[in-house]
């Protein structure tokens, strides 16, 4: 699977080179996948187009791989299941319907990508006595505002710290974020506000200074 993905950004980019040459030859031409939405690019996949998909991962691979790395410790992890998704949106693109945005419908499945990551880990951790976690090698200025953060939003609630990360992070709108989570939209605004003022009490609390190379629990779970 990772080939087919890897093969199609590639076949998809010489085709966008050749086009690119051309266009050299003509200022007045336009890279056509570029001025379509998002949903239109992904029905033009799903219709057999690797142009479209080479756009739509050109557009979403740094924000999935963010959405990842957000929420799990390890870089290299983050990374696997950023293609894991898009691989998913390979196997599922002759099914896709636009009924939503396409973002949408992107983290709704990096979503359950990641909560299967979670499930197998904490069976290997439970089960095999794996670590529950990679653990980042940390120098001794690691006590930044950056850790700091991560430390504090791995603290809060599991669904308010979806939902912040979801609207701070991912910027997705209250009513894409009802979608995911299956909430209603006021839940959704009152917990991100609860989030948000839990969030600043955190962050303004003294916090002790871990011992290098460890991560908080809470934050392995962000």
């Amino acid at each position: 699977m990772q080939y087919t993905l890897s093969a199609l950004v590639l076949d998809s980019e010489a085709a966008k080179n050749r086009f690119m040459g051309d266009a050299s030859e003509r200022p007045d031409a336009v890279n056509p996948a570029a001025a379509q939405t998002d949903e239109q690019l992904m029905v033009a996949f799903s219709r057999g187009s690797t142009e479209a998909f080479s756009e739509l991962f050109s557009r979403y691979k740094q924000p999935v791989f963010g959405f990842f790395r957000r929420r799990v410790a390890d870089p290299a992890q983050a990374e696997e299941l950023a293609q894991e998704t898009f691989l998913a949106v390979l196997r599922a693109s002759s099914r896709y319907e636009p009924r939503a945005l396409f973002r949408t419908y992107l983290y709704a499945i990096g979503l359950k990508i990641l909560r299967a990551h979670r499930r197998k880990t904490a069976f290997r951790a439970t089960f095999l006595g794996a670590s529950a976690g990679f653990r980042e090698p940390t120098g001794p200025d690691t006590a930044d505002a950056e850790l700091l953060l991560r430390q504090a939003v791995g603290k809060l609630e599991r669904v308010d710290r979806e939902i912040l990360l979801l609207r701070e992070f991912e910027e997705l709108s209250y009513s894409e974020i009802a979608g995911l989570l299956r909430l209603p939209v006021n839940t959704v605004r009152s917990r991100l506000f609860r989030a948000r003022v839990a969030l600043r009490e955190l962050l303004a609390a003294p916090v002790a200074k871990l011992p290098a190379g460890e991560l908080t629990e809470s934050e392995e779970r962000i």
